[in-house]
């Protein structure tokens, strides 16, 4: 296992700075700054654009998807791929971790909103599915600053962060209440990614892979503007199909020519593959932290003023309660079944990666207007979402009193 890309260290940065300098703008001129990013550029594409075209909606509708194929690409091939987390028969453990964060985050979201939320009009929305999601950027920049980018810990942390990720939107769209009235027909959309896919792997990959393939045809296999067309087809189906437009690219990761091995999640050593799919990540790994630092700030300004807003409080027990009991009580489980996990014996290791995986914001940010009514609920839970990586800082300064030094390779010292 090599250790992490540091790149992942600079998106989280760069998701900070954005953030930071979206609630500045806010602080000192509110009115310029909304009307800057909700600007409504059309009337037209509200069904691909929810809830309109804007800035911020073609942000997270047209740049996040390749966000998501990125981090994407790193759970396929941990599923996937020879020295993956399945293929070495320790996949039960990482995703009963993962499972165990979702459900406790939906379940303290269900409960608290119960005992707490009065607003009418949260009545019926699929708020539940909100805090299923948490931050795999946030989650490694704090993990990588208490363990070290070498440490194994950080794949499982990684694993449990991006599957969360990925399953939360897929629930999002599924339960998305403003296309519900569109009943089951919506999903035949989905027939367009499901095509896209086949007729690229059909076309494009598999004559490659023959024995008897000419290096022409290899050679071609390698061009990745050939999946443009693909790529486009795909994400107007998902999009269309009432789910989250970020989720539109994820469908042709399966069908692109790959590696044949993981090196793990992130791991550094994959710079040195050439097959258009790593060729693809590599390529985007710069271009990404502008589109995160224009996430972040179109998405990311808070109004403290809501901090006594209820939606806040339920939005900071999900995360700082739910998520990190479930990962708890599945870590737990897992011991007592025998599961292997790469953490330390002793609790300080787990509590950390329990507590990591309570950091909500940039994926729970993708699903406000899927998951939540407009208005103050949507700004009181960006407030508690912006709170919740607060867990970060104070689990570094826990980490260093408990002895915890970062490294680069190998496990943690502890003392």
């Amino acid at each position: 296992m090599t250790p992490v890309s540091p790149v992942l260290r600079r998106y989280g940065l760069v998701l900070i700075s954005g953030a930071g300098l979206a609630a500045l703008c806010v602080g000192l001129a509110p009115a310029t700054y909304y009307d800057l990013v909700e600007w409504p550029l059309s009337d037209l594409g509200r069904r691909l654009f929810a809830p309109g075209v804007t800035p911020a909606t073609l942000i997270s509708g047209l740049l996040m998807p390749f966000f998501l194929l990125l981090i994407g690409k790193e759970l396929w091939e941990s599923l996937r791929l020879d020295r993956g987390l399945a293929a070495r028969g320790r996949l039960p453990g990482p995703l009963l971790v993962a499972l165990g964060g979702m459900a406790g985050g939906a379940l303290v979201w269900t409960l608290a909103s119960a005992l707490l939320q009065t607003a009418e009009e949260a009545a019926g929305t699929p708020g539940w599915v909100f805090p299923l999601a948490g931050d795999t950027i946030l989650a490694f920049l704090f993990g990588c600053m208490i363990l070290g980018r070498g440490h194994p810990a950080l794949q499982i942390l990684l694993f449990v962060t991006i599957f969360a990720d990925v399953t939360a939107l897929v629930m999002a769209g599924l339960f998305a209440p403003a296309l519900q009235g569109l009943e089951v027909s919506r999903f035949l959309w989905l027939i367009l990614p499901l095509a896209a896919a086949c007729l690229a792997h059909v076309l494009l990959t598999r004559p490659a892979q023959r024995p008897d393939a000419s290096e022409v045809t290899r050679q071609r296999a390698q061009h990745l503007w050939l999946w443009a067309l693909p790529g486009i087809v795909s994400w107007f189906g998902v999009a269309m199909a009432g789910f989250p437009p970020a989720l539109g690219l994820l469908p042709l990761l399966p069908a692109m020519p790959h590696s044949d091995r993981s090196f793990g999640l992130f791991a550094e050593a994959e710079g040195f593959l050439t097959d258009p799919l790593n060729r693809l990540s590599h390529l985007l790994m710069t271009p990404l932290l502008l589109v995160l630092a224009l996430f972040a700030f179109t998405h990311g300004a808070i109004l403290p003023g809501l901090l006594s807003e209820p939606t806040t409080a339920i939005t900071l027990l999900a995360f700082w309660i739910g998520k990190p009991a479930g990962v708890m009580a599945a870590i737990l489980l897992c011991r007592g079944l025998g599961l292997r996990l790469d953490l330390a014996p002793g609790w300080r290791e787990p509590a950390l990666i329990a507590g990591l995986a309570g950091i909500g914001f940039t994926v729970p940010l993708l699903m406000l207007h899927g998951s939540l009514p407009g208005g103050m609920m949507q700004e009181a839970a960006r407030l508690g979402l912006a709170l919740s990586v607060l867990a970060g800082p104070v689990l570094w300064v826990a980490a260093r009193r408990s002895g915890i030094r970062p490294v680069r390779t190998g496990s943690a010292i502890r003392r």
